[in-house]
C-alpha cells in the first residue's frame, strides 16, 4: 500500500485535450509542461517482475522533473487492491495491469482517459490499441501483448497438428501419460478453453455494429454453447481423454516440461520454464475442431493506467504517455518477462533475438480483445464450473445451460 505521506506541491499543467504529454515533442520523454522540475511525489503499483524493471525509469524520471518517484510491488490481487485503495484515497498515481480490468475500474471511477497524440498511437499495435479502448476513450496505454498458443515438444510431435482431432491422435503415437496439457481443475478455466469454444461455435457476448462486445447479447446458455460443450465433452475425461480435471493451472507446464504431454496450450509465460528445462519446442495456433470456426484465444494487454484519484495525475499523464510509449521501457519490460510489446519500434527491435514473438503473434491473428466489460465478471466462475463439471463426465446441456442462467441473473 501506499505510504501515507502527502504530495509536496500542486502541479499546475492543466489537462486539456491535448494532455500534458501532447507536445510536439513527444520523442523526449522529459520535455512537456508537466516535466518543468515540478516538486512532488509519483507512486507506481506494479507487480513484482515489472516493478524492477521500471526502477530505473522512474528514478530518471523522476531526476528529470525533479520529484520522487516510488514504484511499489503490488504481488496479489492487484485490481481489488488498487480499487479499494483509490477509494479510501490511499491508492497509486499509476497502476500496471490487464487491460480487461478497464470496465470494472472505470465503473468505479479508479482511472481517467489517457491523452495520446496521433503519432503516439500510430506507433502501437492496433489490436492493443483496441484492448484499451472503452466507450470510445483510450483508458491506459499498452505495453505488452499475449494471446495462448499450441506449444508442442518437437521430440515427441514433430509436426503441429491442424485440428484438435489430429492433435489427439499425434498424442496418442507420442505415448506420453497426458495427451494434451490444458489447464481445467476442479474449477475449469474459461481464459484456457475459449480457444475450443469458440472454435466449436461457442461466444460469451454478441458483438454490436462497431464491433464492441455487447452485454445483451449473452451466448451461454445459447444453443451455440451447448453445441459447443458438446464437443468439449468428446474430449473429456469419458471421452479422448484430452481434457482432465488433473491438469491443473499448478502443473499444466510442469507436466510438460517433464515430458509427460507433447502438447502444451499456455502463452509467453511458460517460455522460460520450457527453455530451463531443455526442452526442442515450436510454437503454432491451437487447433480448432475439425470442420469448426477457427479457435480464436483472447488477446490480453498489459497496461499503464493512469488513477483518477491519484494526487500527481498531470505527472502521471507525463509519464504514462511520454515514457511508456518509447523503444527503451517497452524492451526492458519485454526482457523483464518475454511477451510481445505493444509499441511496434519495440516490436521490431526485439524481434529478430526472439523468434517466439511472431509465433505467438501469428498464433494470436484469429484472437480476440479478452472482454473489459464489467458483466465479463460474472461469467468466469459459473461458466469453468461448468467446464470442470462436463469434462468430468456431466451432461453438457443441462451443465451449460444452468451456467448461463446464473450468469443471466448475475448480470441482471
Amino acid at each position: 500500500m501506499r505510504p501515507a505521506a502527502g504530495v509536496a506541491a500542486a502541479l499546475t499543467c492543466a489537462l486539456a485535450l491535448a494532455g500534458c504529454g501532447g507536445s510536439d515533442d513527444t520523442d523526449s520523454p522529459g520535455t512537456g509542461p508537466s516535466a518543468q522540475q515540478q516538486q512532488g511525489e509519483l507512486v507506481i503499483w506494479a507487480d513484482d517482475k515489472r516493478s524492477a524493471a521500471l526502477q530505473p525509469f522512474a528514478e530518471k524520471f523522476g531526476r528529470e522533473n525533479g520529484v520522487t518517484v516510488k514504484v511499489q510491488a503490488i504481488s496479489k490481487d492487484q485490481q481489488t487492491t488498487f480499487v479499494t485503495a483509490s477509494q479510501q484515497g490511499s491508492g497509486p498515481d499509476v497502476m500496471v495491469g490487464a487491460h480487461d480490468w478497464i470496465g470494472n475500474l472505470v465503473q468505479n471511477g479508479a482511472v481517467d482517459p489517457v491523452q495520446l497524440s496521433a503519432d503516439q498511437t500510430a506507433g502501437l499495435n492496433p489490436n492493443a490499441l483496441k484492448a484499451v479502448t472503452f466507450n470510445g476513450q483510450t483508458y491506459g496505454v499498452p505495453y505488452a501483448m499475449e494471446n495462448l498458443a499450441l506449444i508442442r515438444n518437437t521430440d515427441l510431435a514433430p509436426k503441429a497438428p491442424a485440428t484438435i482431432e489430429e492433435l489427439v491422435a499425434e498424442a496418442g503415437k507420442a505415448k506420453t501419460p497426458e495427451k494434451l496439457c490444458l489447464q481445467v481443475g476442479q474449477n475449469g478455466d474459461a481464459y484456457h478453453l475459449y480457444p475450443l469454444y469458440s472454435s466449436a461455435g461457442g461466444y460469451l457476448f454478441g458483438t454490436s455494429a462497431d464491433g464492441d462486445y455487447d452485454p445483451k447479447d449473452l451466448g451461454v446458455g445459447r444453443p451455440e454453447s451447448v453445441a459447443a460443450f458438446k464437443k468439449i465433452a468428446t474430449l473429456g475425461e469419458k471421452g479422448s481423454g484430452a481434457l482432465k480435471r488433473s491438469i491443473t493451472p499448478e502443473n499444466s507446464i510442469a507436466t510438460f516440461t517433464s515430458k509427460k504431454c507433447a502438447f502444451l496450450v499456455s502463452g509467453p509465460w511458460a517460455i522460460t520454464d520450457v527453455k530451463k528445462a531443455n526442452i526442442k519446442y515450436d510454437i503454432s495456433a491451437v487447433p480448432g475442431f475439425q470442420g469448426g470456426q477457427p479457435a480464436r484465444p483472447f488477446l490480453g494487454v498489459q497496461t499503464f493506467y493512469v488513477a483518477s484519484k491519484g494526487k500527481n495525475k498531470a505527472l502521471a499523464q507525463e509519464f504514462v504517455t511520454n515514457y511508456v510509449t518509447t523503444p527503451e521501457l517497452a524492451v526492458a519490460l519485454y526482457q523483464a518477462e518475454p511477451r510481445p510489446p505493444a509499441l511496434t519500434a519495440a516490436f521490431d527491435q526485439v524481434k529478430g533475438k526472439d523468434a517466439d514473438l511472431e509465433k505467438f503473434v501469428a498464433a494470436g491473428k484469429d484472437g480476440r480483445p479478452l472482454p473489459a466489460v464489467p458483466e465479463m465478471a460474472a461469467i468466469w466462475d459459473p461458466f469453468g464450473k461448468a467446464e470442470a463439471a462436463v469434462v468430468g463426465g456431466a451432461d453438457p446441456a443441462t451443465t451449460i445451460t444452468a451456467a448461463g442462467r446464473t450468469i443471466a441473473a448475475a448480470i441482471k
